[in-house]
């Protein structure tokens, strides 16, 4: 009976609590859901300023609430958002409601009262903010503003000041400007149109002496632009009478070349040229002062703005001046933050400069009242994707109605509705808002209101006004989500509006109803060859570069918000760099026919040239186009040419190299240049020839491969044994042979021998490789540009590392053969050119003089022989003293003396070995002299892990067998890369290891064999990158022990000032050389600093066992001691019981003081580890005595 009763108690409760369950879960949902509709709070906000609250503020937000808002502002501005006011549920870590800030570095939970008042900066360009709220408790929310703040000069304009030196806005001080010969300026700026004063500057250039150097402005006679003192008028090029400054931005540029005395003007579309001869050959000094607006109180600044000011040390013509973009950055001075010095109250932010980054705004309205709100989001109940429409999106274009996509279709709604109740606006907003949605609930078609904007208005009924009726007129934004791709037309919209016109509340009726489709975008050219077809709102439309099938420009088609129509943005051309081709071909013109060449000029061009050959596929009509400008060039004269003919030569040399051509061969010829590359085939080469000869009634050069010309302006025959003296691998890389002829000489300047050259140029070389020691001789018959009636010729070629790498003619290795006359001169030669050495990162040793290439070797050699003796004697004084050898840095030392002793007895010894010319003799030799120097190199790396381990982790850090594991890792490491090395070569290691002609001048003379690697990506994986990563560890580790040092003396009391300094500085020598660190001076050997550089290697590595002996050996306290003991006699000799038992206590209190000598005159750490664990024993062999007494 019992159990029956409780059965049915239990069901009865069961039951209860079901219903209660349904009941608070539809309670939930419908919350969620009035919550949810009311009010759409994710979305984002572009607009250049604004304010967003909580959902229902200032009445508490809602449960269950989850909002996110993104701030978006174009790239060089950042966000600053600040809480007018903020009351969210406090609770600890904000678990329960809270707002999260994401500024681009890292989220911030908020919560409380304590964010009212506070502002925010991100970090970027874009701010999250996100809310959410539990399904409990509910406060007031948040009330926030957000601006966005320009940190680019690109999004802001310059006000010009106009009293001179108070708030003067300059080139900041870091900023150097050259002298200047030549120069293109370009700038855009505004004139007030209430200022009729027509005399100003617009900026000033002047010296330390307040001398005005240049400036650009205007007086009665009209504008002028003054050079060095000297005032051009610019008469007909800018108006004279009318103003060609306005209210609005205006580009200029002024193009000047002191050459030619003239000045160019580009403005509105058209190039104009002025000429003023006054100006011909004028100089402007450079290091002076640039100002905006006037220099001196005499004459006043414009009173406008100014904008992109961009100053070139270089010429451009008109179709560049035409082209130029954003993206062309001035070399001189850019209209970036770092090139000038401007005050805060000169700035100013606009959002319609030309070179500026903005967006437009959001669609978002700012309600304060969840009346607001329901009224205005209602409408979006039955949409499937409620997120309201982004205006940056980025969707492909459809022609309108057909196949509308998932951005969108827009719809302009204009309505006039008149009332006789006397409503505010606003009253009228909520009624008109309310009622859209309800007509557009439960249709067939997913729409929303996004934007609702209401003015008053007045009806005409035949002649009169009822004066009583108000009427207002509303213009709405709808926008078709399409995701059904259901066709709606206008009228579908006007007749649903009309057939609710009874539904509107309020006693409103509606008058008149007009749907239009918001228009596209229409197609446009803009910039010139960018085309866009016709694009609907918010579709980013993308399409290629000119010239590239890869990078894409893109263009949106924006939706304006204060009428709904649309208007096109700004072309993103941001990944649009110019090509190669466009560049080369932008040089063509620049060096064309009638052009002024210019000294600067013409080296502008060659290194822009030199990158294009360095880093582009050169095809043969670039190749043919670089050829031409080459061509173009050597028309100037030599005084022209000088400054950057060793670089024009290299260019041209790799440009042969790296041409890519179909078929047997390939010839460009221009007026001055030709250039000939032929295939060959290694395995069955039988010589070959190339000539250059005139071409009947054309100006260019006819050029052929294997042919005999009697009348050729220049010849080469090569003969069949060229490629005997090859090695293996560089047989198996030949391709091609690259011929070059020279027309003109103007890149061939000798400084030190300015002998007359009475003939043509011509270059030939095989690759990439160095030809010489030929058995046959090379043929090269050239024909005189003038009759020797008594010839004495004297064949030369150019060396390129003459003249301090500027080139001059050398005659080493060519003779005058007997067939020459007073014509041509046939020249018999045994090489082609060039060649590197150990460590020599850049492979160029080769290119140091002989003079230099002597001191060098004689350095090393000597200095190898003095650190091999002394790296026998630390060797010997630690083998000798066994107490000496007790502690492991003691050892470690030992072993890297080893491996320095073998690397310089081995160094010393190769290139005697390699004169015996047995291959595996020589194999042998440079595969061990590999080994020790990895060897070396892998011990000084241990010898920073030690100290890492002795002086970071110095207590309780016990490795087993730690000497074993060293030596398997210090010897074994680089035995495991040789083996990898040898067995990568398979059965012939000469590919890898051999002999090699080192130290040998261009000029084919001296220079010693060899035995070393061979491979040049074995060199540089396994000498230099195998030691720039011990390099960057001893480097750190380097470092870290210094800190130490320094955080150790600091605390002691008992050492003045300079005993700390000589001891620190001693501590940082020796660790250079315990640690290798002058074995870097490798990483720094280019350039102009190879040289020194390489004097520093050499002397600092080559003596690195007799500093190593010296302080880590010599000036060690304990060495000295064990020196003293057994090997001097009378009063030096010190007894064996002399100080090396010592308490405990006198070991503790001693500790500190002998860790800074033990890093300073002994191997790192020795004494650090050697005295925790004599201190660690002392105090256990105390404790277990007290253990024994108690």
């Amino acid at each position: 009976m019992m159990s029956h009763v409780s059965e049915m108690w239990c069901y009865h409760w069961k039951w209860k609590l079901q219903h209660c369950l349904c009941l608070f879960t539809t309670y939930i949902i419908c919350m969620q859901q009035a919550a949810h509709g009311c009010y759409d709070c994710r979305t984002v906000l572009t607009d250049s300023s604004g304010i967003f609250t909580s959902p229902c503020f200032p009445s508490d937000y809602p449960n269950s609430q989850a909002c996110k808002w993104i701030i978006r502002a174009p790239h060089g501005f950042i966000i600053q958002l600040t809480f007018i006011d903020f009351d969210i549920e406090e609770a600890p870590g904000c678990i329960y409601d809270s707002l999260t800030l994401d500024n681009g570095e890292s989220p911030m939970n908020l919560c409380g009262i304590t964010a009212k008042g506070l502002s925010y900066n991100s970090t970027g360009n874009e701010m999250i903010v996100s809310f959410k709220s539990d399904f409990s408790i509910q406060k007031k929310g948040f009330n926030a503003s957000y601006v966005r703040i320009a940190v680019s000069l690109r999004n802001q304009k310059v006000i010009i000041p106009q009293v001179p030196d108070i708030d003067a806005v300059s080139v900041a001080e870091t900023v150097s400007v050259p002298e200047l010969r030549q120069f293109t300026l370009c700038f855009e700026a505004t004139k007030g149109n209430s200022d009729d004063n027509d005399d100003w500057k617009v900026f000033s250039y002047t010296d330390a002496l307040l001398t005005e150097l240049l400036s650009f402005g205007k007086t009665t006679k009209g504008h002028f632009l003054s050079i060095s003192g000297t005032q051009c008028i610019l008469k007909n090029a800018l108006p004279r009478n009318a103003e060609f400054f306005t209210g609005t931005f205006q580009q200029l540029c002024v193009v000047w070349d002191s050459f030619s005395g003239t000045i160019g003007i580009y403005a509105k579309s058209t190039y104009h040229v002025v000429s003023c001869p006054e100006i011909f050959d004028k100089v402007i000094p450079g290091e002076g002062r640039l100002v905006l607006g006037s220099n001196s109180n005499e004459v006043s600044s414009l009173n406008g703005d100014i904008y992109n000011f961009r100053l070139w040390n270089f010429t451009m013509n008109a179709q560049t001046l035409a082209n130029l973009s954003c993206d062309v950055k001035g070399n001189i001075v850019d209209w970036e933050n770092e090139f000038w010095s401007i005050p805060t109250s000169a700035l100013k932010a606009e959002n319609n400069l030309s070179c500026g980054s903005y967006l437009i705004p959001s669609s978002s309205i700012e309600p304060t009242s969840c009346a607001n709100l329901g009224s205005l989001c209602q409408a979006t109940v039955n949409a499937t994707t409620p997120t309201p429409p982004t205006v940056t999106t980025n969707m492909p274009d459809t022609n309108r109605n057909d196949k509308p996509n998932n951005g969108g279709l827009f719809y302009r709604i204009s309505i006039i509705v008149s009332s006789s109740n006397p409503n505010s606006v606003s009253k009228v907003h909520d009624v008109v808002a309310e009622w859209l949605n309800r007509t557009f609930q439960n249709w067939n078609y997913t729409v929303y209101v996004v934007n609702i904007s209401i003015h008053p208005a007045s009806i005409r009924e035949g002649a009169r006004q009822k004066r009583s009726i108000k009427s207002f007129s509303a213009l709405a934004l709808l926008v078709y989500n399409a995701t059904n791709n259901i066709n709606l037309e206008e009228e579908d919209i006007r007749q649903k509006l009309i057939s609710n016109n009874r539904t509107m509340e309020e006693g409103y009726q509606l008058h008149t109803v007009d749907v239009d489709p918001v228009e596209k975008c229409l197609a446009e050219e803009n910039p010139p060859n960018y085309f866009w077809p016709d694009t609907r709102p918010t579709v980013t439309n993308i399409t290629f570069c000119h010239g590239s099938s890869v990078q894409t420009a893109s263009r949106t088609c924006y939706l304006g918000l204060q009428n709904y129509t649309s208007y096109w943005g700004q072309p993103d051309l941001r990944n649009c760099t110019e090509n190669a081709a466009d560049i080369a071909n932008q040089l063509l013109n620049l060096t064309g026919e009638g052009q002024q060449l210019t000294s600067d000029k013409v080296n502008d061009v060659v290194q822009k040239l030199k990158k294009i050959v360095n880093d582009e596929e050169i095809d043969e009509s670039l190749g043919s186009t670089v050829v031409t400008i080459f061509s173009n060039i050597l028309t100037s004269s030599d005084s022209v040419l000088a400054a950057s003919s060793s670089e024009a030569l290299k260019t041209i040399d790799a440009l042969a190299l790296k041409i890519h051509f179909a078929g047997p061969s390939m010839t460009i010829s221009t007026r001055n240049l030709a250039l000939g590359v032929s295939s060959i085939n290694s395995t069955s080469f039988k010589g070959g020839s190339f000539s250059v000869s005139p071409q009947n009634n054309a100006s260019d050069f006819q050029i052929d491969f294997d042919k005999d010309q009697t009348s050729a302006f220049a010849s080469v025959v090569l003969p069949p044994s060229l490629l005997k003296n090859l090695s293996q691998d560089e047989f198996e890389v030949i391709s091609r042979a690259q011929f070059t002829f020279f027309n003109k000489n103007g890149l061939f300047q000798d400084a030190e021998n300015p002998a007359n050259l009475t003939s043509f140029v011509v270059a030939c070389s095989i690759g990439n490789l160095t030809i010489q020691d030929l058995q046959d001789y090379v043929k090269v018959t050239i024909k005189h540009t003038k009759i020797q009636e008594d010839p004495k010729p004297t064949c030369v070629f150019w060396d390129m590392n003459k003249n301090g790498g500027n080139g001059g003619w050398n005659p080493a290795g060519c003779q005058v053969d007997a067939e020459s006359n007073e014509n041509e001169t046939v020249c018999l030669c045994n090489h082609l050119t060039h060649f590197g050495v150990l460590m020599d990162l850049q492979r160029t040793v080769t290119q140091i003089d002989p003079q230099n290439t002597k001191v060098l070797t004689f350095i090393t050699y000597i200095g190898c022989g003095i650190s091999a003796i002394f790296s026998a004697a630390t060797l010997l004084t630690y083998i000798a003293f066994e107490k000496l050898r007790r502690d492991y840095p003691s050892k470690i030392l030992m072993n890297l003396s080893t491996a320095l002793l073998f690397l310089n007895l081995i160094f010393l010894l190769d290139g005697w070995i390699a004169s015996f010319d047995i291959d595996g003799l020589c194999i042998a030799v440079a595969a061990l002299l590999h080994f020790f120097l990895l060897a070396t190199f892998t011990w000084m790396g241990l010898e920073a892990v030690h100290m890492y381990i002795a002086l970071v982790k110095v207590f309780n850090t016990y490795i087993r067998r730690y000497i074993l594991k060293f030596c398997i890792v210090g010897w074994g490491l680089p035995a495991l890369v040789i083996a990898i090395v040898l067995a990568s070569a398979n059965t012939n290691a000469s590919h890898v290891y051999g002999k090699e002609l080192y130290g040998r001048s261009a000029n084919g003379q001296g220079g010693d064999d060899f035995c070393w690697i061979k491979n040049e990506v074995v060199f540089y994986v396994t000498c230099a990158g195998y030691f720039g990563i011990m390099f960057l560890m001893n480097v750190a580790m380097f470092i870290v022990v210094m800190v130490q040092i320094c955080g150790r003396n600091g605390k002691r009391t008992n050492r003045s000032l300079k005993e700390e300094i000589l001891r620190n500085l001693r501590s940082v020598v020796s660790l250079t050389f315990l640690l290798g660190m002058t074995w870097g001076f490798a990483f720094f050997a280019w350039g102009p600093l190879t040289l020194p550089f390489l004097y520093l290697f050499s002397i600092f590595n080559s003596l690195q066992g007799l500093f190593i002996f010296v302080f880590h050996c010599a000036m060690k306290e304990n060495v000295q001691k064990q020196w003293r003991r057994h090997l001097c006699c009378g009063r030096f000799r010190l007894a064996d019981n002399s100080d090396w038992s010592k308490t405990a206590t006198n070991i503790i209190k001693k500790s500190s003081d002998n860790l800074g000598k033990s890093l300073s005159s002994s191997s790192i750490g020795s004494n650090s580890t050697y005295l925790t664990s004599k201190s660690k024993s002392t105090t256990n062999t105390y404790c277990k005595r007290n253990s024994h007494t108690g």
